[in-house]
């Protein structure tokens, strides 16, 4: 297969691709050196956790830098509550 380049615009996309990379090079290992008859047992066992922490890291990733951007811009202004 012809190399590919990929393009990360934001530190969000770099963490997703970066990971995907690793998890799509630990699959095809494990799929290499599982024994016959237990190709599809071993890949699985190992894609199912490994997606999961996937989608969890970059949630939080996205998460963070909402919660970053927020706090740059500060509080919005609003009508102060009355005692």
């Amino acid at each position: 297969m012809k190399p590919r380049t990929f393009e990360a615009h934001t530190p969000l996309e770099a963490l997703v691709v970066e990971q995907a990379l690793l998890l799509a090079r630990q699959l095809q290992q494990t799929a290499d050196e599982a024994p016959d008859g237990q190709v599809l047992a071993q890949v699985e066992a190992l894609a199912v956790p490994a997606a999961r922490e996937l989608a969890r890291r970059a949630a939080q990733a996205a998460l963070q830098s909402q919660a970053d951007a927020a706090e740059k811009k500060g509080r919005q202004p609003g009508a102060a509550p009355t005692a």
